[in-house]
């Protein structure tokens, strides 16, 4: 006798603000699937997301410049302070955050202003980012068919070709050369981000004739240099794997409600060492 089991269906909504897109706990984002990874672990996971951080001031830049790029985003208001160590410019910007909304000082909008100048005078960034061409921050939900697991991605952008569909994530940065971006992509483990939102792009129906992620780094400081790359297909294979394992982990972790640290359940005390390199190298130079 063979059981269907009904599979919700994927769902693909416009306008959904970024408070209530993060906020959803039936389903598990690409941070979400990174952070459940080494160097985090699922107990580390949970209580992220079980304990929201208000916002963070080093991120309100980058969110105003994806609304100045993108044509949609976070609320961004304009503070008459030259900075905020007064208390009445405090408390004015904690009301704004308050209201989900994004503080930003007047030399702060100028920059940002300048940044998102600098992405339409680019000859690679000006005509994907061209406004009307392709779709802000749409929110794809989606059913993992091998775990189950509830997905969700919610492209920068979505660009519709001919014979193709463009994903496009937009990243501000300290560091846009090239070698900053691949170590970025290291330690951020974004060649997970990569084929997930490929995966849930391709699951929502929205890419009939295949999709491809393009990842645009703009650098923080002047001139604002840009960088766009594509991620190699090696690097995106092992994105991928990464994705199916900590989907496991995240479904036993559900089906169990366990959430272990980085040793999990043990009954002796594991050995460790130091990173593989400084041990060859020491043991190269002060063993026998």
């Amino acid at each position: 006798m063979t059981v269907t089991t009904e599979v919700e269906a994927p769902v693909i909504r416009d306008g959904v603000s970024a408070e209530d897109y993060h906020a959803d706990r039936g389903s598990i984002s690409s941070t979400g699937l990174r952070s459940i990874l080494a160097p985090g672990c699922p107990a580390q996971f949970k209580w992220e997301r079980d304990n929201p951080q208000p916002p963070k001031r080093e991120f309100d830049l980058g969110n105003a410049v994806h609304t100045a790029v993108l044509g949609e985003g976070h609320d961004i208001v304009v503070v008459d302070y030259p900075d905020w160590k007064k208390a009445d410019a405090r408390a004015t910007r904690d009301a704004l955050y308050d209201e989900g909304k994004v503080p930003l000082l007047p030399k702060e909008k100028k920059q940002v202003d300048a940044m998102a100048e600098a992405v339409r005078r680019h000859p690679v960034t000006g005509p994907l980012f061209a406004p009307g061409t392709g779709i802000a921050e749409r929110s794809i939900w989606w059913t993992d068919p091998a775990t189950g697991v509830r997905c969700r991605v919610r492209p920068d952008w979505l660009k519709q070709l001919p014979g193709l569909t463009l994903c496009v994530d937009f990243k501000t940065c300290r560091d846009a050369n090239p070698e900053a971006v691949s170590r970025a992509i290291r330690d951020h483990a974004y060649h997970q981000q990569d084929p997930l939102y490929l995966d849930g792009i391709e699951a929502a129906g929205l890419a009939p004739d295949g999709a491809r992620f393009i990842f645009v780094f703009q650098q923080k400081t002047a001139p604002y240099l840009i960088t766009v790359r594509e991620l190699v297909m090696q690097d995106r294979d092992i994105g991928r794997a990464r994705n199916e394992r900590a989907l496991r982990i995240y479904a036993d972790c559900l089906a169990t409600d366990t959430w272990p640290d980085w040793t999990g359940p043990v009954t002796e005390i594991p050995p460790i060492s130091m990173p593989s390199w400084d041990t060859i190298r020491q043991a190269e130079e002060y063993l026998p």
